[in-house]
């Protein structure tokens, strides 16, 4: 059965989506969830959260899907082993640290992979299999195809964003809130600067990065077809009668396996942006695509009913059935639940009928008067001697007391076997001045100057590479080169870039730079060295250690993280830092350039968009895709202070050229010698300094 999972950001929004028909709720505790804004549970709240959820049959998936620092890993594993002797379901977790950290402490309890992890490919989810991952949320942006080919050949569960809010860039890449304002989606603080207005070239009142609500509530029956084993609705930072209207739109639409007008009527009144979109599960990328919230009235009459859906009367949802005896030895009730409990009472004593005796049809009707509790009777089985009677007092008690009995045993979940956290292995940085290495995005950067600097590495694009094989090995010659692969890369696109793979690493390239994990895999097949990237997101030590186990040869620390978070981080693995350029903010499936043009001609020039306030920020193509990479418009920038950056251990410190024309890259080479002055105007320090809210 394809189960609907629905948001949680409140207790009021947990009973709005249980009294509507949900399988399982997902929530935050505490700081770790990727939505701090929204009201989220106590751990004491979250325990009595467990107790409603399981009494009526609904599992709780508890959101640990943030970046955890150091200093926050012992209130992380507070919060594990809370959670886990709550009796929670489930754990969604981006970090891979966190996700040592949960196999650690709580052994027992599944760990899914959130869409914060960027999983949009089968070798990523084979990747998550492997780490003892039991589910994967993949990213919003895939087709149906590329769900029913990952269905068929995933050995977990997998799990479908359905309802709710898509954000422009994929989940995870989102560097632009942190940038901008320091509050990190990857934090759980993003400020939504997607939604506000921008231009192309100039600002307008326009909204290229503000998407359409999703909506396949058409499509429900397909999914399960597929093998889609959850599909997720959006909404914790939502008002609870939003909640409850759309899981009860969604129970609906899985139950009668229609839908009507009134019921996209209803998910219209609740909530959308210019009404909603099904454009990356049908494939009609583009224009429609989006929309913005159009400021409307409340209506009255919507949340009158919303309300009256789980607050006036319990939703009677846990099928019982029983089982009742009377004799002249005595009488009892027993009620069985779905799972095979079973609560046995016994009643008063029958008194010989004088007038009615007791019959099977009065003793069912009375019985089956379950109203105000979790349960509807579904079979009555009954065993009366003639002759017999029992007042409907007796009859109530016994039901009364046969229910609340099997309330508290529903309630009650065995104590789980918890470990304890292990430290993360420190290893020691580099005590000699860190390394340089250089990124460069076209052949034209890789000008005569930097050669001769002859950094440590040099990452070159592997569509640049691949397509000139005789310049490809006379770089080789030169120059150590590792191949950038692209931070997006579908199921459908990893038979060419295996190709390209075989075609540079003969002619020498035997290193490759991801950020993707579904990437790992495919290098590792390929015979290739790998090297993490940021898109990583790799925040503290047991992520870097996650990082060795993984056998990289180095890794890009997160940009997000300060300069004492760098320099305490265990050094597992060789560890660099962007230490120039601009910082990539956003990598979007929809094309930045199709969308100011009407047509596609990202492969021709780059572009940029314009806030309100006048920041620009370009925008160029990832790899040879047709992607969109939304770039920071002023550069990051500690050229002047390397001495700072060589107390941190870094194996490197990295040159990040994007839009640099072959002069100014000569420029930067010249400054990375004899640095320029800082800039306020035209750099930035980035989070390194001023870190996150």
């Amino acid at each position: 059965m394809l189960e609907l999972l629905a948001p949680a950001g409140s207790m009021e929004a947990l009973k709005a989506a249980v009294q509507n028909g949900a399988n399982a709720v997902y929530l935050g505790c505490g700081t770790f969830n990727a939505r701090q804004s929204a009201k989220n549970f106590t751990p004491q709240a979250l325990t009595e959260a467990v107790k409603y959820c399981h009494i009526r049959g609904v599992a709780v998936h508890l959101t640990l899907n943030t970046l955890v620092s150091d200093r926050e890993t012992a209130d992380a594993c507070e919060l594990i082993r809370s959670a886990a002797v709550s009796g929670v379901d489930a754990f969604i977790v981006q970090d891979l640290g966190v996700i040592r950290l949960c196999k650690q402490i709580a052994p027992q309890i599944p760990i899914h992979g959130s869409t914060q992890m960027t999983v949009h490919s089968l070798p990523g989810v084979l990747l998550c299999a492997a780490w003892g991952l039991s589910r994967v949320v993949l990213s919003r942006e895939l087709s149906r195809e590329e769900i029913r080919y990952i269905c068929r050949n995933s050995p977990i569960e997998i799990e479908v964003f359905a309802h709710g809010a898509l954000c422009m860039c994929y989940s995870g890449q989102c560097y632009l809130s942190a940038a901008i304002g320091g509050r990190s989606g990857n934090r759980g603080r993003c400020a939504q600067p997607c939604r506000q207005s921008y231009g192309h070239g100039r600002w307008e009142n326009e909204y290229p990065l503000s998407l359409k609500d999703n909506c396949l509530v058409q499509y429900l029956k397909e999914l399960e077809e597929m093998g889609v084993a959850s599909i997720k609705l959006e909404g914790r930072m939502k008002r609870p009668e939003y909640v409850a209207t759309v899981t009860a739109v969604y129970r609906q639409a899985l139950q009668t396996g229609h839908v009507d007008r009134s019921m996209m009527r209803a998910l219209h009144t609740a909530f959308n942006r210019q009404g909603f979109t099904d454009g990356y599960y049908t494939g009609n990328i583009g224009d429609g695509m989006f929309g913005i919230r159009e400021e409307k009235g409340e209506d009255a009459a919507w949340l009158k009913e919303a309300r009256l859906s789980y607050e006036s009367t319990e939703n009677p949802v846990v099928p019982i059935t029983m089982q009742a005896v009377v004799t002249r030895h005595g009488s009892s009730l027993t009620v069985t639940d779905p799972e095979g409990r079973s609560c046995t009472v016994s009643g008063a004593m029958p008194e010989l009928a004088r007038a009615v005796e007791l019959s099977q049809e009065a003793l069912a009707a009375r019985l089956e008067k379950t109203g105000g509790t979790p349960y509807h009777c579904v079979q009555i089985q009954s065993h009366i001697e003639p002759g017999l009677t029992l007042s409907a007092a007796v009859i109530n008690g016994m039901r009364r007391d046969a229910l609340n009995q099997l309330t508290a045993l529903r309630a009650r979940r065995e104590s789980p076997r918890l470990g304890r956290q292990q430290k993360a292995e420190a290893y020691p940085g580099n005590r000699r001045e860190p390394e340089l290495t250089v990124q460069v995005t076209t052949r034209e950067q890789i000008t005569g100057r930097l050669l001769k600097l002859a950094p440590a590495v040099l990452y070159v694009p592997l569509h640049l590479l691949a397509e000139d094989p005789v310049w490809c090995r006379e770089l080789c010659r030169q120059q150590r080169v590792c191949a950038v692969l692209p931070r997006i890369a579908h199921d459908g696109e990893l038979p060419r870039l295996r190709q390209a793979l075989s075609t540079v690493r003969g002619l020498g390239v035997t290193e490759a730079l991801t950020g993707n994990l579904g990437l790992l895999l495919v290098l590792r097949e390929c015979g290739m060295t790998m090297r993490g990237d940021f898109g990583l997101n790799i925040y503290n030590s047991y992520a870097t250690n996650a990082a060795r186990e993984l056998e990289l040869r180095s890794a890009t620390l997160s940009f997000e993280m300060t300069l004492p978070q760098i320099r305490d981080v265990s050094k597992a693995v060789p560890c660099e830092i962007l230490a120039y350029g601009r910082l990539p903010l956003m990598v979007t499936e929809n094309c930045l350039i199709r969308g100011r043009t009407g047509e596609c001609s990202c492969h021709m020039a780059n572009g940029k968009l314009v806030d309100k306030t006048g920041a620009e920020f370009p925008v160029i193509r990832d790899g040879n895709t047709c992607r969109s990479v939304l770039l920071n418009g002023r550069k990051l920038n500690w050229l002047d202070r390397q001495e700072d950056l060589s107390r941190l251990g870094l194996w490197a410190t990295r040159l990040y050229f994007t839009t640099e024309n072959p002069r100014e890259v000569d420029q930067v080479l010249n400054s990375y010698r004899e640095p320029d002055a800082f800039d306020p105007g035209a750099c930035t320090r980035g989070l390194y300094l001023r870190g996150l809210e």
